[in-house]
């Protein structure tokens, strides 16, 4: 289980690797969404996304990295992954499920990870992660069972919080739940008063469903937002989220586009659907944060070509 002591470790590791990223609020967002909004821009990560922070912060801690590493991701994950190998001079493999993300595909391979696709699914990508670690003799990395990343996650919550100790609220998209497990881990010492709210895709509700339910649960995956395409839910990420989310809500793809376009216009931001998602819930709630202090992370901005040409219309 990830402590709060491990985040304050895993601040220390990422010093030396990754700057602080920015956080602002936007007077035509606030106005927008009836709320004071803090807008969290993990999005100029140098990956494009908050999950660096994590793949930074295992790989630094890995006493055999020399063997190398296999991962199995939609994109970010596999992103981060392979930017943490390159800087630790580390084998990695990428296994991704069929048709992914030309563009993160492209960024991968240019951190110098080699692409496997296989499997239709995340969870058939997993296994087959799982049989190419055992044939390399790699360590499999897990998208979210993963303590250390969890830790690494955690740091963004940090900054958060002490830069802005009176939040209200904090809102975070969930594929795989590290995000939302790490906000619980910092807020609840650093903030307990703070609310953490989850948000994933209607179109796959597998994390949703597992926390609802109490146990881990398979779902069918339709969304076509990329980074909360999973279709099952993770143990670890799980068992934080049960102890320490306020809500955890469903959103249409349709809203997380629509947030796309406003992060693109009143935010001058781009955004992948994943990393709109929590402003997507604002916008489709506004009586749940009417007043109130908020901050949401703009948690990717690893948008592909055809997405970002949705956006136009």
């Amino acid at each position: 289980m990830t402590e709060m002591r491990d985040v304050l470790k895993a601040r220390q590791v990422l010093a030396g690797y990754l700057p602080e990223t920015p956080m602002w609020s936007y007077p035509v967002l606030n106005a927008l969404a009836g709320a004071e909004v803090h807008v969290k821009h993990e999005n100029v990560q140098p990956t494009g996304a908050f999950k660096v922070r994590g793949g930074i912060t295992l790989l630094a801690g890995m006493a055999d990295r020399e063997r190398g590493v296999v991962a199995y991701s939609t994109g970010n994950h596999a992103q981060s992954v392979a930017y943490a190998a390159r800087v630790f001079g580390v084998p990695c493999s990428i296994v991704m499920p069929e048709n992914p993300n030309p563009a993160k595909v492209a960024a991968v391979e240019a951190l110098g990870a080699s692409v496997v696709v296989a499997g239709a699914t995340m969870v058939e990508a997993g296994e087959n992660a799982r049989a190419l670690a055992e044939e390399e003799g790699r360590r499999l990395v897990s998208p979210a069972d993963e303590p250390d990343i969890i830790a690494g996650v955690g740091t963004l919550y940090y900054e958060m919080l002490t830069r802005q100790p009176d939040l209200d609220v904090i809102v975070v998209p969930v594929g795989s739940g590290t995000g939302a497990a790490a906000a619980c881990v910092v807020a609840r010492a650093l903030a307990p008063r703070c609310q953490v709210i989850a948000v994933q895709s209607a179109q796959a509700p597998a994390a949703h469903d597992s926390w609802r339910l109490g146990e881990l649960v398979r779902r069918p995956m339709k969304t076509t937002v990329d980074g909360l395409a999973t279709g099952s839910a993770f143990e670890l990420p799980q068992r934080i989220m049960r102890g320490g989310l306020t809500d955890f809500v469903l959103i249409s793809d349709d809203a997380c586009r629509a947030a796309q376009r406003v992060l693109a216009s009143d935010v001058h931001t781009l955004a992948e659907g994943a990393g709109a998602a929590a402003l997507a819930v604002l916008l489709a709630r506004p009586a749940d944060f009417a007043g109130k202090k908020v901050a949401i992370v703009c948690s990717g901005g690893n948008a592909g070509p055809a997405e970002i040409a949705q956006l136009a219309l």
